[in-house]
């Protein structure tokens, strides 16, 4: 099942409403924000780290950027980078590479979520492409994922 499908009967079995998006192929959380005309703080950037032996899902607003000093303390971690595509894809087996969307609970993998994005009423991800997104309520998000919420970014 493609990752697109698999979140929407994911979704829907949990009553949680959404909205599916298609725009032009955009590689950047900025793009899409750009090609939907969304907010870049309520666009959900999926980045994926290496802290210390283990992957972590971090989820942040499209316009920002990490913030290394904090994530070593909050994933008490010596050493946290990103994953390079190599390190990840394979955990992603339904999503193009860098396509996957905010659900690390469906992929086994913690998630972390920025404070900033948190505050937004509503979300947008990708759902296993580069042309295909979601909107659904944070809370919505929120309650499914039951992600560790925290400060970890800047605006760039």
């Amino acid at each position: 099942m493609k990752c697109k499908e698999r979140m929407e009967q994911y979704l829907r079995e949990n009553g949680v409403p959404f909205e599916a998006m298609t725009h032009a192929q955009a590689f950047t959380m900025q793009e899409v924000a750009a090609a939907l005309h969304v907010a870049g703080d309520q666009v959900a950037k999926v980045v994926i780290v290496k802290a210390g032996d283990r992957m972590v899902m971090l989820v942040v607003p499209a316009p920002y950027r990490l913030d290394f000093g904090q994530l070593r303390t909050l994933l008490d971690a010596k050493k946290v980078r990103l994953a390079a595509e190599n390190e990840f894809e394979g955990l992603f087996p339904d999503c193009a590479t860098g396509a996957m969307p905010p659900f690390g609970n469906l992929y086994d993998l913690p998630v972390y979520v920025d404070e900033v994005l948190a505050l937004e009423p509503d979300i947008v991800f990708r759902v296993g492409t580069h042309r295909d997104t979601m909107k659904v309520a944070y809370a919505d998000f929120a309650r499914l994922v039951q992600p560790t919420v925290a400060e970890f970014t800047w605006l760039a």
